[in-house]
């Protein structure tokens, strides 16, 4: 049985009954405490069946629960239930097999942050959980995720992140790639973004009271401010990029509809890996699909589709298409 969060918190009701010896746990009992501990951990009100709940002794009963000491007392001919040790608890005794099982696939998940800045405490962790837990084994590499350690500027993440964290302003000396000589912005941080391995930092510009979006490896230096932080009230990052393709946003543009032909030849890749969420068909043929995308026209979804050359053609709007000719002028006219 695979542990979850409302199955924990029945093992845990289950342990609760299974402990206490002034008072006897029928299966309606066992029921009724672990629907209590449901509703008050979650608000659920469904029940729970009792085949889930004789299904969930079996499992702590188990090698891969707890092997639980439980005994099953008669009652005439009803049955209730106790542990048959009175000091046994799950609480008290190390992590089960399913347990130790998560855990493990917990810590691959977290080694792709080894040697990144701000996660330098996660080597040792790894070290000292996977000796507690008797986990190590098998330390073949078998999930690799993109990442860039070279990326310059990458230093600057743990102060970054800190200064999110704790609201501190900063004084950000930056340069963009189309500026001559640097610049320095007053910069409440908000929050980091990764795109295309390179990482982003965005925060109110305290010159223009609106949003920048800052490079990371186009940080030449970060000091702090003694002003007043101020805290970020009006945007929710989770849906702030919902209407762009990578990390370009401009709050003061709408989406606009993109439509493009695409060849069969391309359309397997495209149609595994979407452009976007808004992404649907509206046509197709025997050598073409045509689809439709929502979105802000911004440098990455031009960069995008300019990278899918002549398997992809752009029908509208007018604007990109010019924007796309431009590029394909400028570039022949590398090879005369």
């Amino acid at each position: 049985m695979a542990t979850n969060k409302h199955a924990t918190i029945r093992y845990h009701a289950l342990d609760k009954c299974f402990s206490n010896i002034g008072r006897r746990y029928f299966i309606d009992d066992l029921i009724e405490a672990c629907n209590d501990a449901l509703y008050d951990y979650t608000g659920l009100t469904d029940g729970i069946k009792r085949r889930q709940i004789f299904e969930d002794i079996k499992f702590m009963e188990s090698d891969q629960g707890w092997s639980i000491p439980l005994d099953k007392h008669k009652d005439g001919k009803k049955t209730y239930y106790r542990y048959s040790d009175r000091n046994y608890s799950i609480k008290k005794q190390a992590i089960n097999e399913s347990e130790a099982k998560q855990l493990n696939e917990t810590l691959s998940i977290l080694t792709r942050f080894k040697g990144m800045p701000q996660f330098e405490w996660m080597e040792e962790l790894l070290v000292r959980v996977e000796s507690v837990f008797n986990l190590k084994g098998n330390n073949e590499v078998i999930v690799g995720f993109e990442q860039n350690p070279y990326l310059k500027g990458l230093h600057y993440f743990t102060e970054l992140f800190n200064a999110i964290q704790y609201k501190k302003v900063l004084e950000v000396t930056y340069q963009g790639y189309k500026q001559t000589s640097p610049v320095n912005i007053i910069l409440h941080p908000y929050y980091l973004k990764q795109y295309n391995s390179r990482w982003f930092l965005f925060g109110l510009n305290e010159v223009y009271k609106g949003i920048s979006n800052l490079a990371l490896d186009r940080i030449i230096a970060i000091k702090d401010k003694n002003t007043e932080y101020i805290k970020n009230e009006s945007i929710n990052f989770e849906e702030y990029f919902e209407d762009v393709v990578g990390v370009s946003v401009s709050e003061n543009s709408e989406p606009e509809k993109i439509i493009l032909e695409i060849n069969q030849n391309l359309w397997s890749y495209i149609e595994s890996k979407p452009i976007h969420g808004s992404q649907k068909v509206i046509a197709r043929n025997t050598e073409t699909i045509t689809i439709e995308l929502f979105v802000q026209l911004n440098f990455e979804i031009t960069s995008l589709l300019f990278s899918y050359g002549a398997d992809l053609k752009i029908i509208e709007p007018k604007t990109l298409i010019l924007n796309i000719k431009e590029k394909i002028k400028a570039m022949e006219q590398k090879y005369l």
